[in-house]
């Protein structure tokens, strides 16, 4: 599994690449502010409490290979019925939680389906492959649409914080955590605030070797979400950090470098 994270980090430049910009679908933009109803995720909510595992000082991992026949059944009940709302009626904070919910729910389909696999760059054509984001899955009021739909012309356009990149997971060790309860209206804000200042003080997010400054390749990947210059990813990155960290950061106005662990989020490998 190490082996296979060594190869990912030395393709991420690959990716850094061919990185999707942000172009909006304006076809997703309706949304009724004044709308108080909610979004029922519950059956998402218990499973990932079921299969995700907390870590404090690493990435969560999730229980791919315990996944029941049972709750995969409700995993794709969950995702069919989230296809059959019309997103429409709601107020923003629920659309948002709605799509990285479904995001993440979709993503965890494309694992378990082909689980075991060592990195989710392998499903849909091999190591050199783009993975599944491109895959036309889903279908919503008559649209098809992918997971990089979803990211990059839905979530990143819409709402255009930066946040997004803290909610979404690619089921990788590199990726901010996928957490063991599901996005709602009500909590999204702070969760992604939870999300980011969980990733940002983690050596997934940020760390220092000596005094080189190693940032996740997030940052580069998405430049233009995060301010463009080293300057702004770094004040992006304070934002976020505890005190120790964010003094450190002080100190600095250029990164030295960008790394990302593509390996698998799963649970069974960080016990090996």
């Amino acid at each position: 599994m190490r082996a296979i994270a060594v190869i990912a980090l030395c393709l991420a430049p690959v990716a850094a690449l061919a990185a999707p910009e942000a172009d909006l679908w304006k076809r997703w933009q309706a949304h009724d502010e004044n709308a108080t109803q909610t979004i029922d995720h519950g059956a998402f909510d218990a499973f990932l409490d079921t299969y995700i595992v907390a870590h404090e000082h690493a990435p969560n991992g999730v229980r791919y290979g315990d996944v029941t026949p049972a709750d995969r059944r409700a995993l794709a009940d969950y995702v069919e019925r989230m296809q059959e709302i019309d997103i429409d009626r709601y107020n923003r904070d629920v659309q948002r939680a709605y799509w990285t919910n479904l995001y993440n729910a979709a993503t965890l389909e494309f694992v378990l389906d082909d689980y075991p696999v060592d990195s989710i760059r392998d499903i849909g054509g091999g190591l050199f492959s783009k993975g599944p984001w491109n895959k036309e899955v889903l279908r919503i009021d008559g649209e098809k649409l992918s997971l990089n739909d979803i990211e990059h012309r839905i979530l990143r356009p819409i709402w255009g914080d930066g946040m997004t990149h803290y909610g979404v997971n690619c089921a990788s060790m590199g990726c901010p955590d996928l957490r063991p309860e599901a996005y709602t209206g009500d909590t999204i804000g702070a969760q992604l605030r939870d999300n980011a200042r969980d990733y940002v003080n983690s050596p997934a997010g940020v760390r220092f070797d000596d005094d080189e400054l190693t940032v996740s390749r997030i940052y580069e990947w998405y430049r233009r979400d995060f301010g463009h210059s080293d300057q702004a990813i770094i004040s992006e990155l304070r934002r976020h950090a505890a005190p120790a960290l964010s003094t450190r950061l002080d100190a600095r106005d250029a990164i030295d470098g960008y790394a990302y662990d593509w390996s698998l989020n799963d649970e069974a490998a960080m016990d090996d």
